[in-house]
């Protein structure tokens, strides 16, 4: 084993996380191609806090409910805001809150609302759209639907 292997490895801030959470940053490492794990749980730590200020409801508890442990947590800890953001304003939020640029911070909300909508399931993640503001449904991959007349 190499001494960055091993160093990795034994890293204090490195924590030992659940079998579900390690699964979500694999997936979100590898749509998002990010180099490694780290790079990946940044991007998931800083969106999925992001969402927990916007989300509230039976929506952010049955979101919570069906995420991993670490990702529910991360979600849950955050007092959502009276005042909650469209979807352009939460990327360049986020962006402001890194420094990142917004092309960044938009591939990083992509890569991670990708795998909290497949931990979702199509029928929350309708309620969740309809519950936010317009331009969150882009970021999840899906079309941007007006509003019937």
């Amino acid at each position: 084993m190499s001494d960055a292997v091993m160093s990795d490895q034994s890293a204090p801030s490195r924590q030992p996380y659940g079998r579900a959470y390690e699964q979500m940053l694999e997936k979100v490492r590898y749509d998002g191609a990010y180099p490694d794990r780290e790079r990946a749980e940044e991007a998931v730590r800083l969106v999925l806090g992001g969402l927990g200020r916007q989300l509230t409801g039976d929506e952010r508890v049955e979101l919570a409910a069906r995420l991993p442990f670490e990702a529910a947590c991360i979600l849950t800890a955050q007092i959502p805001d009276p005042r909650p953001l469209g979807g352009w304003a939460f990327v360049k939020e986020l962006a402001a809150r890194t420094g990142a640029s917004l092309a960044t911070t938009r591939w990083d909300t992509g890569s991670v609302f990708s795998a909290v909508a497949a931990y979702a399931g199509p029928d929350l993640l309708t309620r969740i759209l309809q519950q936010l503001p317009t331009g969150y449904a882009l970021l999840f991959g899906r079309a941007e639907l007006a509003p019937a007349a």
